[in-house]
């Protein structure tokens, strides 16, 4: 197995444990369980709990990132491009909703002090994507101020 792949493992436990315990409760016990591994094999791959959940949080926004960005090279049309986009976060956000309604709202949290500027990273980047989409048609300051209230509206509550 690759250093890829057992990173992988490491983050597919880190999300089953922290979907199933919250981040609180989660302990590296856990997650080397989950995972499969020994723990001083997953300390070889992060250093501890919060850096798996940074890596954690980091992949997943990631993903859905490059959906949205699929969104706006596959498709031809505005609309479609921007249902496309938004689609890609909604998908996310519901996903862990679904998968943690106890824990969705730590997960995701803007504000946990762990994930905050992933976050907001994430958000100027859709917002980067959705501006330079509604730039096609618009004024570019206009297309930036559409972008941060679509943005807004997707937002879960308690943002």
């Amino acid at each position: 197995m690759s250093d890829a792949d057992r990173l992988h493992t490491i983050l597919q436990a880190a999300y089953t444990c922290f979907t199933r315990h919250g981040v609180r409760r989660t302990t590296m016990d856990d997650l080397a369980r989950q995972a499969g591994m020994s723990r001083p094999a997953v300390y070889q791959y992060v250093r501890n709990k919060e850096d798996a959940f940074k890596r954690l949080v980091q992949h997943l926004l990631d993903d859905a990132l490059a959906a949205s960005r699929a969104a706006i090279t596959n498709e031809t049309e505005l609309a479609a491009q921007l249902v496309g986009v938004l689609e890609a976060k909604l998908n996310l956000v519901a996903t862990v909703w679904r998968d943690s309604p106890a824990h969705a709202a730590e997960l995701l949290a803007v504000d946990a002090r762990l994930s905050a500027d992933l976050l907001a990273s994430y958000d100027e980047a859709m917002i980067d994507l959705l501006a330079g989409a509604l730039a096609q048609t618009c004024p570019r300051t206009d297309a930036d101020e559409i972008a941060h209230l679509l943005l807004a509206l997707m937002s879960h509550p308690g943002r």
